[in-house]
């Protein structure tokens, strides 16, 4: 027993000793030394930081917002890696230098607005806003070349020089040569017209037809009152190039390229007995005015063409004129 006690009172001194050690070692690394990150980028050491947070919070800012107007985002080659390390403190943090050698690895890319004629850039603007109110001006003035106009946001390495909205009125204005109804695109079959009423009753109309969805997708946008203004059909958000099919047979009467009054390339299909249907702010259009169509064909892709704000189709049904709310027969 006596042999234990002595055994075990030798034990506690050496793991007092070997404590007491240990603290003391921290407490000369405490002294010395400091926890920090080395930071490394492709693999090169480029310094250290005290901060891993708040240095990559600063990066990723300058990533998504760039230092420069008009910069839409910064493309980084390589992002850095950050180590836990000890280092004396006499030896400083360079986040400034190692922010600095990551936006040398940076490219730059530029939000502009192309405007375009008959699919050729013409002139820049640094807002859709200015773009859309060009293309309003040369509405108002009944530009001759009005549906051949097009609005393209582009992402760019190099700014372009901007032109304000009056220089792009003044520059693609086209007078009519003659007095005849509005002029529309090459391939177009007929004149931009917005459907003449609609039905805000809520009442289903029978159509005396069976109609298919264009598109599988989520109704976006729908039927009525929207933005104090009367939305005449539904929208239907879809991938760019999604194919629309012709919701019913009938015969194409437009298949337009250009801006058209906002409603960018679209496709008008007559189904008889006063019935159409309208496929709007399409990427692609593939049926030619007066082709006969049946139930499910092909006849065009989702876009973003026109007055619009991201990848959808835009779908009317109209009565003798009369816009239908779309889905009381579809979605």
């Amino acid at each position: 027993m006596k042999k234990i006690l002595i055994h075990l009172r030798t034990s506690i001194k050496l793991i007092s000793v070997t404590a007491l050690a240990i603290f003391l070692i921290l407490g000369v690394v405490a002294l010395i030394y400091k926890p920090t990150y080395s930071v490394s980028l492709g693999g090169e050491f480029i310094g250290y930081t005290n901060n891993k947070s708040e240095l990559q919070t600063k990066i990723n800012e300058y990533i998504e917002n760039g230092e420069e107007e008009h910069t839409a985002f910064v493309q980084v080659e390589n992002m850095p890696e950050y180590k836990l390390c000890l280092l004396k403190k006499d030896i400083q943090a360079n986040d400034d230098e190692i922010f600095s050698k990551v936006k040398q690895t940076g490219t730059a890319y530029y939000r502009y607005y192309a405007i375009l004629q008959d699919g050729e850039e013409k002139l820049y603007v640094a807002s859709f806003e200015e773009a859309e109110n060009a293309l309003n001006g040369l509405k108002e003035k009944q530009s001759a070349n009005q549906d051949k106009i097009t609005i393209v946001e582009k992402y760019e390495k190099e700014m372009k020089d901007f032109v304000t909205t009056e220089e792009v009125i003044s520059k693609l204005y086209e007078k009519k040569q003659t007095k005849t109804e509005t002029t529309v695109a090459k391939n177009s079959g007929g004149s931009v017209k917005a459907a003449s009423g609609v039905n805000t009753s809520g009442k289903k109309v029978a159509l005396g037809i069976d109609l298919i969805k264009p598109i599988s997708g989520t109704v976006t946008s729908r039927f009525g009152s929207r933005w104090g203004k009367s939305h005449k059909g539904i929208d239907i958000g879809a991938a760019k190039g999604t194919k629309i099919k012709a919701v019913a047979g009938g015969t194409v009467t437009t298949s337009s390229n250009g801006y058209n009054g906002g409603y960018g390339n679209y496709i008008i299909i007559s189904h008889g007995n006063g019935v159409e249907t309208v496929y709007g702010h399409c990427n692609a259009l593939y049926a030619k005015v007066g082709q006969k169509v049946s139930q499910g064909d092909v006849i065009a892709a989702v876009g973003n063409t026109g007055r619009s704000y991201g990848n959808h189709l835009h779908l009317e049904i109209r009565i003798k004129g009369v816009a239908q709310n779309p889905q009381n027969y579809l979605y």
